[in-house]
């Protein structure tokens, strides 16, 4: 008995330093995922990200500030589920994110990432924020959940 509380401990630990279970609120990934779908996502250092990922990475704080926090968790910043639309490395694309003009590079910088959600219109991303910083990327989806209607 004490050997399978043992694996099970081990198990929920590798878990939840692993993967990260987050829920979609609001529009702004539409029409791949909806408002009150789930993702799983795995823990991965930026280095790991690709262009096309749908990513899970920490709300800037000028998004957050003077706004509730997470419900379930409160004090703690919120979460943003975008996809990765360029990654350390690749030409910065001032098309898309005239904001990223202001910088001056050509290529995105290490550390640096540039997301945009699918449903442009009704989501905030790297057009109104810049990039995302490393320490705030969290994992990549691999596996949406969808809710159960």
């Amino acid at each position: 008995m004490a050997a399978v509380f043992a694996v099970a401990t081990a198990a929920l630990i590798w878990a939840r330093r692993h993967l990260l279970l987050v829920a979609v609120v609001g529009r702004s990934m539409e029409p791949t995922l909806r408002s009150g779908d789930r993702v799983l996502a795995r823990r991965v250092p930026l280095a790991r990200v690709r262009p096309g990922d749908v990513v899970v990475v920490v709300a800037p704080a000028e998004m957050t500030a003077g706004r509730p926090t997470r419900p379930d968790a409160p004090g703690t910043p919120g979460l943003l589920i975008k996809r990765a639309y360029a990654v350390p490395g690749d030409p910065v694309p001032v098309d898309r994110v005239p904001l990223l003009r202001r910088g001056g590079e050509e290529i995105v910088p290490a550390g640096r990432l540039v997301v945009l959600g699918d449903n442009p219109s009704q989501s905030y991303d790297s057009r109104e924020c810049g990039y995302i910083t490393e320490p705030d990327v969290l994992g990549v989806v691999v596996r949406p959940r969808p809710r159960a209607d």
